[in-house]
């Protein structure tokens, strides 16, 4: 079935890649943190801690934060290719750099449906959120919104 054929066969919404995020009532990313040097990594690592220092193979499953500061974030005003999921027609959208202070790791996701991407800047405050990834589709993944709002 063509991608964007998949949104008008929508049913229950599930998440697009199983492992990497949780839902429900307190959304979280999922990562692995290596025991031996506390290396946090996203999306989660399953053979080796990626630190260059370390190479330990004991990592442990870890809920990362679910908030952080907006790092840097752009307007995404092109249509992503096949196999992306489009809105017909295309509507820019938003892309958000969250560094996660705990953690120090930024992590890259599509800003929320709703947040004003002309009111982001630098150093905002932001929180992880779950939702289609364009409206109607099937497929849930990890979003990024300002606190507050």
């Amino acid at each position: 079935m063509p991608p964007n054929d998949r949104v008008a066969a929508a049913v229950d919404p599930a998440p697009a890649v199983e492992g990497w995020f949780a839902t429900g009532a307190e959304p979280h990313l999922i990562g692995t943190c290596c025991t031996a040097c506390g290396t946090y990594h996203f999306p989660p690592e399953t053979f080796s801690c990626r630190n260059p220092r370390c190479g330990s193979t004991t990592l442990e499953e870890v809920p990362l934060s679910r908030r952080g500061r907006l790092w840097s974030f752009a307007v995404n005003q092109y249509a992503a290719p096949p196999p992306a999921l489009n809105p017909d027609p295309f509507e820019p959208y938003g892309v958000a750099a969250v560094e996660l202070g705990e953690e120090h790791m930024v992590v890259l996701g599509r800003v929320a449906n709703d947040a004003d991407v002309s009111a982001l800047h630098i150093g905002q405050p932001m929180e992880m959120t779950v939702e289609p990834i364009i409206a109607g589709a099937d497929e849930l993944v990890w979003k990024w919104k300002p606190v507050g709002s």
